[in-house]
């Protein structure tokens, strides 16, 4: 089996941990490699390749594990139950953009891939913020959350960060991933330079580049508000807000193989961490079809 055999067929297998039938397009633009490969290069060794086409099962157009053929009709079913929210996401993604001090918001998780488990999946948001703002951000969200939830539907900006903490310290394929499918609905600039700050993503998914969008317009009302609240009494929030939520996460912090941080600079409330048992999971397939995972650069190389 070759490179090129090798990182199609790990992309396909970390796709099967969630149950996820690619299509050629996704297949290309996660492709887990260190090394780019073209559409055109992956089409012709699907078609060629007696090992890929033995490993895998292919209906038009969708690509999933030879052993698991069921997940293109999941995939299928997945796919409408996105598209019937993706609209209400994108819209409460503009409504958290409108919060004071908010520089980008992006959907993530399982929607971000339109693969949400049932209509009624939680909505998935990272937010960056202003430094030193990142508390007093996060409580407007939460009383969005409050609001939204009396429409029955779920929001859930788990993740909130300063802009001058975009680089990611875990640097694994799961994070990765994260990063470069977040669909993002507000902050063009920001958005790029998370992903310029965390470049390293390229040693595991070479040819996921950023995505396009449109950037919606800003309030006088933020305007307004952050003009009220960049100075002392915006300290003085920020430091009440802080303090309250630390006291109240704390104990949550020592949790085994808790993947959240609590600081002045991030609130990440990943208390039960999905990335562990995903990578896994996506090892135990490696070793199921006999691979191992790609080897990364060492630093100074």
């Amino acid at each position: 089996m070759d490179a090129h055999e090798s990182a199609i067929l790990r992309t396909v297998l970390y796709a099967d941990v969630f149950k996820f039938a690619l299509t050629l397009e996704e297949l290309t633009r996660y492709l887990i490699s260190p090394t780019a490969l073209s559409q055109n290069q992956i089409c012709k060794l699907l078609n060629t390749s007696s090992l890929l086409r033995q490993s895998l099962h292919r209906s038009a157009p969708y690509i999933c594990l030879a052993t698991n053929p069921e997940y293109i009709e999941l995939r299928q079913e997945r796919e409408q139950q996105a598209a019937m929210v993706w609209h209400d996401a994108m819209r409460y993604g503009r409504w958290l953009a409108y919060i004071p001090f908010v520089r980008m918001v992006a959907i993530t998780g399982a929607l971000a891939m339109r693969n949400p488990a049932t209509i009624d999946d939680d909505f998935d948001y990272i937010l960056v913020t202003k430094s030193g703002r990142v508390w007093m951000a996060r409580g407007f969200a939460v009383l969005l959350v409050r609001l939204v939830r009396l429409f029955g539907r779920e929001l859930c900006p788990n993740y909130v960060l300063a802009e001058d903490r975009l680089l990611q310290r875990d640097n694994n394929l799961y994070i990765a991933h994260e990063i470069v499918q977040m669909q993002p609905v507000y902050g063009y600039t920001t958005y790029h330079e998370m992903l310029t700050q965390n470049q390293w993503t390229t040693a595991h998914l070479a040819n996921a580049l950023a995505l396009p969008f449109t950037e919606p317009k800003q309030s006088f009302l933020k305007q307004g508000l952050e003009w009220l609240l960049s100075g002392w009494l915006g300290d003085k929030i920020e430091a009440w807000e802080y303090k309250r939520k630390y006291q109240r996460f704390a104990p949550k912090l020592a949790q085994e193989k808790s993947n959240a941080t609590i600081d002045e600079a991030e609130a990440k409330g990943h208390f039960k961490d999905n990335g562990y048992p995903a990578l896994d999971a996506y090892y135990e397939r490696l070793r199921a079809y006999g691979l191992s995972d790609i080897e990364l650069p060492q630093a100074g190389d």
